[in-house]
């Protein structure tokens, strides 16, 4: 059966040092590459089903500040507007149209139209221009890294799934005792590809009616 076309991207990173291999809620890391890091713990594929308690991630992360190469920084306070003006700088000259954004002080999310870029060099875009912004504006040194190398991609291929995780990006800064944010280069989800006036004869449309996933097939 046909699958359909990947529409969107859920995109997902951290800040420098705040997700290491070896952390104790597990990661995505095989290996962990700094032998300094080691003592810390374990290395664990994947998150784990029982997670550890606030505290013994707190203090993790307190013996990592000592042996990592460049001060474990958050996006408290000012730097996290800064960041939003990274990334409006890379909407505007890439061209990305961006459904959503949570910038906590650990990580961020956005959901992403699909674009030429793939995921990995929007990710690195928004990397760029926010690191440009911290920078000029003092909230971090040059040669300070911000960000993690590359992110996670969860690919959207159906407009429900675009405002499932509008919904889950929109409620991420909550449990961080943190407003829901409102960004002025956040564009509302439009139904795009399905938008009035879409061709049924598309080829997206074609492979969502192939897969029996069209939304204008459901019986009331």
């Amino acid at each position: 059966m046909a699958q359909p076309i990947v529409i969107a991207y859920h995109l997902i990173w951290t800040v420098y040092g705040w997700w290491l291999p070896n952390d104790p809620r597990g990661s995505c890391s095989h290996a962990i590459g700094c032998d300094l890091l080691k003592p810390l713990g374990d290395l664990h594929y994947g998150r784990k089903k029982l997670q550890p308690a606030s505290r013994d991630i707190r203090a993790f992360y307190e013996q990592a500040r000592a042996v990592l190469k460049h001060p474990l920084l958050d996006l408290r306070g000012g730097a996290i507007d800064s960041v939003g003006r990274g990334f409006a700088d890379a909407i505007r000259k890439c061209g990305y149209t961006c459904y959503a954004c949570a910038i906590v002080f650990d990580h961020v999310h956005l959901i992403v139209r699909k674009h030429k870029h793939d995921a990995e060099e929007m990710i690195e875009q928004f990397q760029h221009f926010s690191r440009l912004r911290l920078s000029t504006e003092g909230f971090r040194e040059p040669d300070h890294p911000v960000w993690c190398h590359g992110g996670w991609k969860v690919f959207l291929d159906h407009p429900d799934e675009i405002r499932r995780t509008i919904k889950y990006v929109e409620d991420n800064p909550v449990p961080y005792r943190m407003q829901r944010q409102q960004w002025e280069f956040v564009t509302e989800y439009d139904n795009w590809p399905l938008h009035e006036g879409h061709s049924t004869q598309s080829p997206y449309a074609k492979r969502l009616i192939a897969a029996g996933r069209n939304p204008r097939d459901r019986k009331c």
